[in-house]
């Protein structure tokens, strides 16, 4: 079958129809591809076909393996000879849409004090979701989350607000702690962070659950209340209204419901994030996508203009990315979100990325919807109309013959009648009393009218077969009314 995502449009390209293509640094996206491989490789049994690559990139990656390049040429040659490449966006949109993000690098501690008050959770033991046990490692960042009370009974569980004011506090699940809400939210919304803490050692903390509540944008309700303007729209910005209005941060941050556990990964300082993927995050060439739509390692060309070196510079931007993460506000076929690496910089650039651009999809050749079109059975021709003159339907409540008519009344002889024909004196109906001729029909000699219960005989197409009678209608039978009767059989002691 040809290729299908759902709610998309594609458009099959040329590799030298696509802007910018033989300007990228190709090895640095082939290096990528292969970091992503790994799992691939690895992944057993049938790939989910809910999706529309299913397991098509593991040919690619055996191919990929044997491999050993050192040369964007080469590189480029690889993805030209085991891709093609497709245009995609949004069904009825002509663009797709991309933000940025980025790993946070915050101050912490691993004990509470006046300055680091605020505590970073890990996953509750009473947090549950259908299908899934408490050993699962990261959780689906979507859908419906429990909390159980007693044996059986499940009720949603906590919102921000209850967990911010202690619904979970002191049980020993703080990770660490955090000089103020404000850090702790920005690292939820990007889903890890970098902690120094007070030691001068660096935890490194993951995405491990949510509470169950979709994600409410916060900077979309400040643009709602006409607080920032949409253009100037940024995390900074966003960052900068809660320091100046902290009571006001307190009551937009619990706008959204949704809150983020973490875990603690063994990653060294120098080490990158780790995607939803499970392999490390390449600055400037990993982008979390819909893993609803994408499976993760498919390569995705993207080409634009996006504000990188200021808020209104246009920097031209085409570059091959890998997917190799995603988030629950990243939804659609052709939506991305880039990811830049740590630290404020990284931050900055990604905090006020949200553009239109045009994604370009990499997918293997065996999945080539050109070809494979070529492939699909030709439907038979409809019947013609002369097939369908030769076997007419007929309904045989519709087509009954027509009732005859009730014989007319013979009018009565009058009595002066017999008398004028004894004498041949009987009135000629074709003159009048005056004795002209009438100027109808039968004056210049033509026949009269038919009777009125004589028809004339209709000749028949000898070349059209008799019609076929449709089944006659069921007949409606009334159900009886009689009540059934029923016998009461007494069970006797001597039986």
């Amino acid at each position: 079958m040809p290729l299908h995502i759902s709610g998309s449009q594609y458009e099959p390209l040329t590799w030298t129809n696509i802007p910018g293509w033989n300007d990228d640094d190709h090895l640095a996206a082939y290096k990528a591809f292969r970091t992503s491989c790994k799992p691939i490789a690895a992944q057993q049994g049938l790939a989910p076909e809910s999706k529309a690559l299913g397991g098509s990139l593991r040919d690619p990656c055996r191919i990929a393996k044997r491999l050993d390049l050192t040369d964007s040429t080469k590189a480029k040659d690889f993805f030209e000879q085991n891709f093609v490449p497709l245009r995609i966006s949004r069904l009825g949109e002509d663009a797709g849409f991309v933000t940025g993000y980025y790993e946070p690098v915050l101050d912490g501690s691993r004990t509470q004090t006046d300055v680091y008050n605020v505590p970073v959770y890990r996953r509750p033991s009473n947090l549950f979701v259908r299908g899934k046990t408490q050993d699962s490692v990261g959780l689906p960042n979507s859908g419906p989350v429990y909390r159980k009370i007693g044996r059986r009974k499940l009720v949603p569980y906590y919102d921000r607000a209850q967990i911010e004011d202690g619904a979970i506090a002191g049980r020993g699940l703080e990770i660490c702690w955090l000089k103020n809400q404000t850090d702790l939210l920005f690292a939820q919304i990007q889903g890890s962070a970098r902690i120094k803490l007070t030691d001068g050692t660096t935890l490194r903390i993951n995405y491990d659950a949510h509470n169950g509540y979709p994600y409410t944008p916060v900077g979309r309700i400040l643009i709602d209340r006409g607080i920032i303007p949409k253009d100037q729209m940024s995390m900074q910005k966003i960052r900068e209204w809660m320091e100046q209005n902290p009571d006001g941060a307190n009551e937009l941050r619990r706008q959204n419901r949704s809150y983020i556990f973490f875990r603690e990964v063994p990653l060294s300082d120098k080490d990158e994030a780790v995607g939803a993927q499970g392999v490390p995050l390449t600055p400037g060439r990993s982008i979390a996508v819909d893993k609803a739509l994408h499976v993760y390692g498919t390569p995705f060309f993207i080409q634009g203009e996006l504000p990188i070196e200021s808020e209104t510079s246009k920097t031209p931007f085409h570059r091959l990315m890998i997917a190799q993460d995603t988030g629950s506000a990243i939804v659609g076929p052709a939506r991305a979100d880039l990811y830049f690496g740590a630290g404020a910089d990284a931050g900055k650039v990604s905090g006020r990325l949200k553009n239109s651009m045009q994604f370009v999809m990499l997918v293997p050749k065996e999945l080539d919807p050109v070809a494979r079109g070529r492939k699909l059975p030709i439907p038979d021709e409809r019947p013609s109309a002369k097939i369908a003159k030769l076997y007419p339907q007929t309904d045989p409540q519709k087509d009954k013959p027509a009732a005859k008519p009730a014989d007319a009344p013979v009018a009565p002889i009058a009595k002066d009648a017999g008398k004028d024909v004894a004498k041949g004196t009987a009135k000629d109906p074709a003159k009048n009393t005056t004795g002209n001729a009438t100027k109808g029909p039968a004056a210049k000699g033509t026949a009269a009218p038919a009777q009125t219960g004589a028809t004339a005989p209709v000749a028949q197409d000898a070349t059209v077969a008799k019609a076929v009678p449709l089944p006659a209608v069921r007949p409606d039978i009334p159900q009886s009314q009689e009540k059934r009767r029923s016998r009461r059989y007494r069970h006797r002691d001597d039986q």
